[in-house]
């Protein structure tokens, strides 16, 4: 097994700097109720390094701190960094491991049982691009991935074969629940609050009519604007 001690000072500074990061934004998930107890997780690649940060196994959310994250491998074994070392890394592991492994430009996982989109996700039902926030946001509709059982890595190719070729941060796995990617956690975090607040307008939609469609056209150029010129920038 690797440890700690392996690595450079500057190489721990970053593991306990990603570390802080992932810790903090997992009180995200219960603040925007998107989990329940201890479900759901966020992990974070470490930069520099192929390693990622993820939470550990069944602790409850008032109980994680920096020094309670796992740090694995991009094979999702875990490294004795000397805090985390008696719990166990989250039972989705295997699926956020299988993802930074084939899809370099991903830095951040999240997975969550948030209820409209897991609802969505229940059906086995894509969730169409009917609203100018989500054509911002997703570019299109959030697809939807295969059944999959937890325990080794087909929830994580279920979710890059799914999103292989769409501008989806987010892919409903059937009978499971929302997970999303972005360039690090928080952006990841992002898409997994944005999955349920368009999962439940849509469906509040739904009960009081069929929603009108977007043109693919304004889809795209609002997609662009939003990715491209919404927001500051940095100046040149």
């Amino acid at each position: 097994m690797i440890n700690i001690a392996d690595f450079t000072n500057e190489q721990q500074l970053a593991i306990a700097q990603t570390r802080e990061r992932v810790a903090a934004l997992h009180a995200e998930l219960p603040r925007w109720e998107l989990v329940v107890w201890t479900a759901g997780n966020v992990s974070e690649r470490v930069p520099g390094l192929d390693l990622f940060v993820i939470k550990p196994s069944g602790v409850s959310y008032d109980e994680l701190a920096a020094d309670s994250m796992v740090v694995c491998t991009l094979d999702g074994e875990k490294i004795n960094d000397g805090t985390s070392d008696a719990l166990s890394p989250s039972s989705d592991t295997a699926a956020h491991a299988y993802v930074y492994r084939h899809m370099a430009e991903v830095g951040g996982v999240v997975h969550t049982h948030s209820t409209y989109a897991t609802a969505w996700a229940a059906r086995g039902e894509a969730i169409p691009c009917v609203l100018t926030m989500m054509a911002d946001e997703f570019g299109g509709p959030i697809p939807v991935g295969p059944f999959a059982i937890i325990g080794d890595d087909s929830i994580g190719r279920g979710i890059v074969e799914t999103l292989e070729g769409s501008r989806s941060p987010a892919v409903l796995m059937q009978n499971h629940g929302p997970f999303t990617i972005g360039t690090d956690a928080r952006a990841a975090v992002k898409a997994a609050v944005m999955v349920e607040e368009v999962a439940r307008t849509i469906h509040i939609a739904r009960q009081l009519g069929d929603p009108l469609p977007i043109e693919q056209r304004h889809i795209d150029s609002l997609y662009d604007r939003y990715q491209n010129v919404y927001g500051q920038h940095d100046s040149q």
